[in-house]
């Protein structure tokens, strides 16, 4: 046996004295750096009594030795669990005690929360802060460089990623190592990434995006990555005229245009810019491809698959699409009540089938067989369909589906038009309770910088555009519409801010 996770990520770069990662300070980690790193994590869950398939929660900061907790729980045969930042302590209470978390490891200032935590389900607990000290890094310190590694099927448990629970509980989406390797051997390939790249990383790394995309690629590619913190507009720009590629959420794209410093010249060496995790405007695409030259490649995944799409590296990245389906993936769009599949063209859910498909949700058997058919297509609850050329079009997500009247009601369609209007920077169409209707259309504006929207003209020129039981009832205007740490609109706030607004007084 071997370990094909850890065997095709990290082990095959051992000995190699190339850059892997280029930190804000100058300093440079090589490969060989890192994986010493990682073999000594390694022999300290050995030495805790960690034994293989025991989860590690890791609730820290970005920094070289937290990437290192995924290498040393890949070489050890963990599960790795990476936990959000932002996670309150009742929530990290749940997914600790959901998942049966043998260790904790977390931020120093986040200690006197998660100790009781810790004690009161039987976990251990260690420091790792994001200058890379604390009680992890002081133990494994003097520990050996090397670690036999542990074997591994790939049918194994690899990491659990839960998802962001906009709709009852968190549910933990158990990825195997056949389900990350397998995913990012395709990207490497569909993407062009070579030991040549540099790739700017400003992504968080408790995610799929930063984790299971940008890293896992970089590290079969064996190419480098600038690690930075967070999305830090002066070292970006700093470090792009030394990198190739950039992968970030739509938000760093149009930070980066509001910058007059980001200019055709500086992305002049750059090879490629990948957006995702949210839906790119089509005005993005326009401005960007306008001030660089570059047009934007958008993908499409998710925690329970990673990615199911890709607009092309060769041929037309179409805005507003998501591209085709991966190789090895096969989509379907199909009828929500009966599970037929729709003809082309037509609106429905979203399923997907591949080697990168989840094993399933964590002791939930009930949410796995919902939402994981027997023949082993995943309902992935996002909305969509296939142009006739085949492209993938988002158009929102099942739970954001608006029933007026008995009519179906697709949020995107309404969207398309509003954020087409002057003044309107961007927009969020929401179903909220009316008392004849059972809900009714809500539209959400943002307006561009220095600009009032008429919503007057607006609501007419949807009501030319659009049949009567797809007009808003209302357009409020909003300063910012509300987000998740992925950029992420997170309707389930608005619908409750606005859940009001029609109820009879």
């Amino acid at each position: 046996m071997a370990n094909p996770l850890y065997d095709g990520l990290f082990g095959a770069h051992a000995g190699k004295t190339s850059p892997f990662l280029y930190l804000p300070d100058g300093q440079i980690v090589t490969h060989q750096d890192f994986l010493a790193i990682g073999a000594r994590i390694a022999n300290l869950f050995v030495g805790l009594g960690l034994v293989p398939g025991d989860r590690v929660a890791v609730q820290v900061h970005k920094s070289p030795e937290a990437l290192a907790l995924y290498a040393a729980c890949a070489q050890a045969g963990l599960v790795f669990l990476p936990l959000n930042t932002a996670y309150t302590a009742d929530e990290l209470s749940y997914f600790i005690e959901n998942s049966g978390a043998s260790l904790i490891v977390c931020d120093g200032a986040k200690e006197p929360t998660l100790a009781p935590v810790a004690a009161r389900l039987g976990a251990k607990l260690e420091i790792l802060n994001a200058d890379g000290s604390g009680s992890l890094m002081d133990q494994a310190r003097d520990l050996p460089d090397t670690f036999d590694t542990v074997d591994r099927s790939g049918d194994d448990l690899a990491a659990f990623l839960y998802t962001s629970g906009t709709t009852g509980r968190s549910k933990g989406a158990m990825l195997t190592q056949n389900n990350l390797l397998s995913n990012a051997e395709t990207l490497v390939r569909e993407w062009r990434f070579t030991a040549d790249d540099v790739l700017i990383h400003a992504l968080p790394i408790f995610h799929t995006h930063g984790l299971f995309v940008a890293t896992n690629v970089s590290l079969i590619a064996g190419s480098s990555m600038v690690f930075l913190p967070k999305l830090d507009l002066d070292q970006i720009i700093g470090w792009m005229p030394r990198a190739t590629t950039m992968m970030g959420v739509p938000t760093f794209y149009t930070r980066l245009l509001d910058d007059p410093r980001f200019t055709r010249e500086l992305a002049a060496d750059m090879r490629l810019f990948v957006s995702g995790s949210a839906p790119l405007l089509a005005e993005t695409h326009v401005q960007f491809e306008n001030r660089t030259g570059h047009r934007i490649l958008e993908r499409y995944g998710m925690t329970e698959t990673n990615m199911n799409t890709s607009n092309p590296y060769d041929g037309e990245r179409r805005a507003g699409t998501v591209g085709f389906p991966l190789p090895g993936v096969e989509l379907k769009i199909t009828d929500p009540d009966t599970g037929a599949t729709l003809p082309q063209g037509e609106i429905g859910q979203i399923e997907v089938r591949g080697p990168n498909v989840f094993k399933g949700y964590w002791q939930m058997p009930e949410k796995t067989a919902a939402e994981l058919r027997s023949d082993g297509f995943f309902i992935t609850g996002d909305l969509g369909k296939l142009d006739e050329d085949g492209y993938v079009h988002i158009v929102g997500r099942n739970k954001d589906l608006i029933i007026s009247g008995g009519y179906n009601i697709y949020p995107k369609e309404i969207e398309l038009i509003l954020d087409d209007q002057p003044g309107v920077l961007e927009s969020a169409v929401i179903g909220v309770p009316h008392p004849d209707f059972g809900e009714t259309v809500l539209g959400v504006l943002v307006p561009e910088k220095g600009q009032t929207p008429d919503t007057d003209a607006i609501m007419q020129a949807v009501q030319t555009s659009l049949a009567r039981f797809k007009h808003p009832r209302d357009l409020i205007l909003m300063d910012e519409l509300p987000r998740n740490t992925m950029g992420k609109v997170q309707k389930n706030i608005l619908r409750d801010q606005f859940k009001d607004r029609f109820a009879k007084g």
